[in-house]
């Protein structure tokens, strides 16, 4: 139990876990809820499972894992499972979405992008899977 919620009192994970609540919570609501043009649920769902053939529980579960992993980032809870839970979401998307448009985020025809939004974020959380959650987080309260 301790390896999960291990951490020391860097303050440098807390704006690791700052900056991936944010991009999580709202890339998390595009998909689930639809703001700022994104398609909602069942457009996510169909999106996915038609065009990916990611199967519609895994689709289900990958939006959880976005908004559960933006409130685990927030309040410092469960950060390294929630951050394994969003690098393989985000290796997943590029695998699956990202790779074959290259590197570079610029949008294709089909507006499709690259990977380096993906990368730099599976990076980010990998590095909170690595270190845990940091100072200001309910996981260092447990640990001490």
């Amino acid at each position: 139990m301790d390896i999960i919620f291990q951490t020391d009192g860097s303050y440098a994970y807390v704006i690791l876990r700052a900056g991936l609540a944010i991009t999580f919570f709202f890339h998390g609501a595009r998909h689930v809820l639809g703001w700022h043009g994104g398609r909602g649920f069942e457009g996510m769902v169909k999106n996915w499972s038609g065009k990916y053939s990611i199967p519609v529980w895994i689709c289900v579960f990958g939006m959880v894992v976005e908004i559960a992993g933006a409130l685990a980032m927030t309040f410092g809870f469960l950060v390294r499972p929630a951050a394994l839970g969003l690098a393989i979401f985000m290796a997943v998307a590029i695998k699956k979405a990202h790779w074959k448009e290259g590197f570079f985020l610029t949008a294709g025809p089909d507006g499709s992008n690259g990977m380096e939004y993906c990368l730099a974020l599976l990076l980010m959380s990998v590095a909170l899977v690595i270190g845990g959650a940091g100072a200001l987080s309910i996981d260092g309260m447990l640990s001490r």
